[in-house]
């Protein structure tokens, strides 16, 4: 900002690029948080920006995550392309040819952006083995396809991981806690995540509205109660985005429900659930459930509540579908 000279760094490594601020999200941090008056660029516009001042050459290297984008104001794909094909057309620009596919590109101006000639496909771009879960490279379809819809897919993407990769289900929150720490081994890490938005599980014991204090949560020992080893405090995809533990519960809330073939997307406000209608929002409640579900290295447990039919807020129907389903693509109960 305060030197128009290019930067030492001629090679840029971009974590999350679909991740990277708006134009509107980066203006506001700027003015308000910086002092910058009148910046008005994207966070991958201002960063291109700063590295097109090099003579030679330069690289910058975006990392996408697909289907990672939880916050508001993480503008995807979309950003990198304008700002490369509007301002910056003298740059070259290399992408995965698996780019195309609906885990990366939800937005149909960037599916056009991508299928340009300028925009060079090459298959070995693309990172197919994860890091994360080391014992199952095909964990990210099975939950692609299952965050989908598709449950013939997700059925054939299980089969093909249960040997190695345990997914399991129960109804019953202390047979969940029971697995856990009968599956973990010496210093092997476990705790209980769930969706932010999943507020009633709070009569399960459960309250996602009160914050880990992620440090203890994710480093403290067994006999600390401020650790995930308790078993009683909960992560949600905020909390353990781009973390991992060894070992997982995820608690599904009736925040996203499974019904008539199809998911179904509800907010909890005052005191009732609200059905959520725009599409933006529905596929950040999607994506939530999908970093949780690929937050484990070596297994997990999904814990699906069985309702209360006393309780208007939490009755049976609102869990049994989507108990159902996760049971017809393959995954045991406990």
């Amino acid at each position: 900002l305060k030197e128009q000279t290019p930067p030492v760094e001629r090679v840029v490594i971009f974590d999350e690029a679909q991740r990277a601020w708006s134009q509107e999200q980066t203006s506001k941090f700027m003015q308000q948080r910086r002092g910058q008056e009148g910046f008005d660029k994207s966070e991958p516009e201002f960063l291109i920006e700063v590295m097109d001042r090099h003579e030679g050459w330069c690289v910058v290297i975006c990392l996408i995550g697909g289907g990672q984008e939880i916050n508001t104001g993480e503008a995807g794909l979309l950003e990198w392309l304008d700002a490369l094909q509007g301002r910056f057309t003298n740059w070259s620009i290399f992408a995965s040819s698996l780019l195309l596919e609906d885990d990366y590109v939800a937005d149909e101006k960037a599916r056009e952006r991508l299928e340009q000639p300028e925009v060079e496909k090459r298959p070995a771009l693309h990172l197919s083995a994860s890091m994360r879960s080391f014992r199952a490279d095909n964990l990210n379809a099975f939950v692609s396809a299952l965050m989908d819809g598709e449950t013939d897919q997700a059925r054939k993407h299980y089969a093909a991981l249960r040997a190695k990769y345990p997914v399991t289900l129960t109804r019953d929150l202390p047979t969940a806690r029971s697995w856990l720490r009968a599956k973990a081994r010496g210093s092997e890490r476990f705790g209980m995540i769930a969706s932010s938005g999943a507020h009633r599980l709070r009569p399960e014991g459960l309250n996602v509205r009160n914050s880990i204090t992620p440090e203890y949560w994710f480093l403290n020992d067994r006999d600390d109660v401020r650790s995930s080893f308790y078993l009683e405090e909960v992560a949600t995809e905020f909390d353990i985005q781009g973390l991992e533990l060894d070992w997982s519960c995820l608690a599904w809330g009736a925040d996203l429900r499974w019904s008539n073939n199809n998911w179904s997307n509800f907010s909890f406000r005052g005191t009732s659930w609200q059905k959520v209608n725009a599409q933006t929002r529905q596929q950040y409640q999607l994506n939530a459930y999908r970093v949780l579900l690929t937050r484990a290295r070596q297994g997990m447990i999904i814990f699906v509540p069985k309702g209360d039919a006393s309780d208007p807020t939490r009755p049976p129907n609102f869990y049994n579908q989507t108990y159902e389903m996760l049971l017809r693509v393959g995954l045991p109960e406990a």
